[in-house]
């Protein structure tokens, strides 16, 4: 875009917030459920019409699959909502963890870095066990230091504080 009065290009004004690196890829995944799950329950429905009893059983067993399967994307793109939420209100407040650990030439983590840097989080959320603030940083910390199961559970906790 240029400035109609010099001719000069002009750079949009931009939001600030980038549009998250896995976006494109969790959309893509979830297009190409969404059509899985619809031959299944096609596939559901038609073993229900038969109308054999063990095909209607077996047609809403496969039912429950695909009813599974979007509850279990709601609830990830809730959370994954409710985190982003939760960086905004951190960012606006100058609070959002920093990611300065020490990096090997691969860009791994410095394994016994994130094992110092995890203590003083740990700490925090003993001090504060119903701070969502300190299970955020905490669960960060949890990822830093290789840990992603309870890194997870930390941040689902946060997100349900946070909701609170």
């Amino acid at each position: 875009m240029s400035d109609p009065a010099s001719g000069s290009p002009v750079e949009r004004p931009t939001s600030g917030r980038k549009l998250p690196r896995g976006l494109p890829g969790a959309i893509a995944v979830t297009a190409l459920l969404a059509l899985y799950v619809w031959q299944i329950a096609g596939r559901g429905v038609s073993m229900m019409r038969t109308g054999e009893p063990v095909l209607i059983a077996i047609g809403l067993g496969v039912l429950i699959i695909p009813l599974l399967v979007i509850g279990l994307i709601a609830k990830e793109y809730w959370l994954a909502a409710t985190v982003q939420k939760m960086a905004d209100t951190l960012f606006a407040e100058g609070n959002l963890p920093v990611d300065d650990l020490p990096r090997s030439p691969g860009g791994r983590i410095d394994r016994a870095a994130a094992d110092e840097a995890f203590e003083p989080y740990r700490v925090a959320v003993e001090a504060a066990p119903e701070d969502w603030r300190a299970r955020y940083r905490l669960a960060f910390a949890y990822d830093a230091a290789g840990d992603r199961r309870r890194a997870r559970e930390a941040l689902r906790h946060a997100a349900r504080l946070f909701r609170a």
